[in-house]
Formats: structure tokens, sequence, C-alpha cells
């Protein structure tokens, strides 16, 4: 079997969504379908279901993951053995994204370990929800990982990566759009996409909480699993949305993003991990460090 078709999959699989799966493997998203579906013929087997609106496994893609993923790790642990030739080996790190907000970074952070801490295996892992990562350090899934304030675990430490400002996102041929800011009271009549409320999402939980202040419930009429479809949902005039400026990177046609009325309001996301780190991890976060020095606090409210 073909080791392209096996990465293939396995970035499906990982983002559920070939789009994505497709910026991380650096090709062109037609040729990782076709990578898939050349991975399904040689099984006997579909592994993935596609609908207008998501991406899904199937039985026999849950039951085939494992292998191919130990496929793809034995072919890519060979290839930086080659390379490495000799160079001491500290460990690997496994390191959490969120989402459309941090995977941006990934590229240059994946270059700058490769360059600056040859010896660190770092292997990049999807989340789906920054809200997730605290518990999956924690509990040693993850050695690094970006997360968003609060953050309410001991033994965790973290640091500033990014303020986020709020903004709202409304289709762009809706009134609302030609403004400059937007009072929160003026989305209190207005239906609202949402990630879903049992994923521990901080977004939707600070969308919740600054429209409680604001003295109203947002009329959610559709949830959404990750930043892109929401954004597409509301381009498509589905309803509006609160989101992250950290997101604005996405290009989605039909939509425009504005300021909230007032001071500006942040969300502050972080790099976080465990007090006690192993040589590999502490290398990592030095490339880290270095990377992207911890920003000034902004002007504004900080959402902590």
């Amino acid at each position: 079997m073909d080791l392209k078709m096996a990465q293939a999959f396995v970035m499906v699989a990982e983002e559920l969504h070939f789009t994505r799966a497709a910026e991380r493997l650096e090709v062109a998203q037609p040729l990782v379908s076709q990578r898939v579906r050349k991975f399904e013929a040689e099984l006997g087997h579909p592994v993935v279901e596609r609908t207008t609106r998501a991406v899904k496994l199937t039985p026999a893609g849950e039951a085939a993951l494992p292998h191919a993923r130990q496929m793809v790790e034995s072919a890519r642990l060979m290839i930086r053995a080659a390379e490495q030739e000799g160079t001491p080996v500290l460990g690997s790190v496994l390191l959490g994204y969120a989402g459309a907000s941090s995977r941006p970074w990934l590229p240059a952070i994946a270059r700058a370990v490769r360059r600056q801490a040859a010896g660190v295996d770092l292997r990049l892992r999807s989340m789906v929800y920054a809200g997730s990562a605290p518990s999956l350090v924690a509990a040693g899934d993850l050695d690094i990982a970006f997360g968003r304030r609060p953050m309410t675990y001991t033994g965790l430490l973290d640091r500033v990566f990014e303020y986020e400002r709020v903004l709202v996102g409304v289709p762009s041929d809706h009134r609302l759009a030609a403004l400059e800011e937007i009072e929160i009271r003026d989305l209190e009549q207005l239906p609202w996409v949402m990630f879903p409320a049992q994923q521990g999402s901080s977004v939707r939980d600070m969308g919740l909480r600054l429209a409680g202040r604001a003295g109203f419930t947002p009329r959610v009429v559709q949830e959404a699993p990750d930043s892109y479809t929401i954004l597409g949902l509301v381009a498509a005039g589905v309803g509006v949305t609160l989101t992250v400026s950290s997101v604005a990177h996405v290009e989605t046609p039909g939509l425009a993003l504005v300021p909230l009325a007032g001071p500006a309001r942040y969300l502050t996301a972080t790099l976080l991990h465990r007090r006690k780190v192993t040589p590999a991890t502490q290398a990592v976060l030095d490339v880290l460090a270095a990377l992207h020095p911890e920003p000034q606090r902004p002007e504004g409210l900080v959402l902590d």
C-alpha cells in the first residue's frame, strides 16, 4: 500500500476535513481526495463518509486508523533517523492545537523545531476545542497544547501566546456589516450559529457571557463543530456569531467580521504544559519562546 495514501487517510481522519488535511500535507485538496479513494480501493472498504457539511469515519475507517497511523509513524521515524545521522535523540513531544485559531502557526513551529532542536520528534495532534487542552496535558496525553484562559488545573503552567480580539461575524450583505462596530444588543433578535454546548468551547462560553451581561440569551439555530463551518454558515445567511481575530485568516466569501462596540474585548490564547517537563519538551518550549515572545497586554478588556 502506498505510504502517501495512508498519510492522506490519517490527515483526513485527524482533521475530518479534506481541505485542512490538504493544508497540513501541503498538497492540493483534489489530490487528497484521490489518495483517500485509492486507499479505500486498496482496503476494499469505504473509510470516510462525506456529506456537504461533515466528514466522519466509517466503522472500517475507525478500525484501520491505528494501523495506518503506525505505518505513517514508522516511515516518518525512518526518514528522521536517516536525516539526523547520529544526532542525539532527546525524545518525542506531542503538541496539541485547536481548530483555525492556532493552525497558521504550525508550519513555522515545525520548521523552527527541526532547525533548532533537531533531536526532538515533534508530533502535532488536533484537539478540535481548546477547552480540552488542560485535561489532555494533565493526563499526559499531550506535552504542550494551545489553550485559553482561565486555566483552573493545578500542576500546569501557561504563558500568553496571543490576545484574540472578539469580533462579530455577520453575512456581508446584512445591514450590520456596513457598521464600523456592532452593539451586542443588536444581535439579540437575530439567529446565532455557535459551537456545540457539550464540547467545552471557550468561544461559545465567551459569547454566552457577553450576551448574558447585555441581558439576553442568544437564540442558537445552528451548532457546528469548528470555526471553518461556523463562518461558512454565517456567510450563507444562517445566522450571526461571535468569534475571535485569530480565525480572520480563514477565507470566507460572503462574511464580514466587525468589532464589538465599546472597549475592545480579548480572549487570552496560551501555551500550557506540566510543571515538570522532559528535556525534549523544554527544548520545544525554548524554541516557542524564541519564535513567539509573549505579547504585551492590549488596551481594552481581557476576558480572563
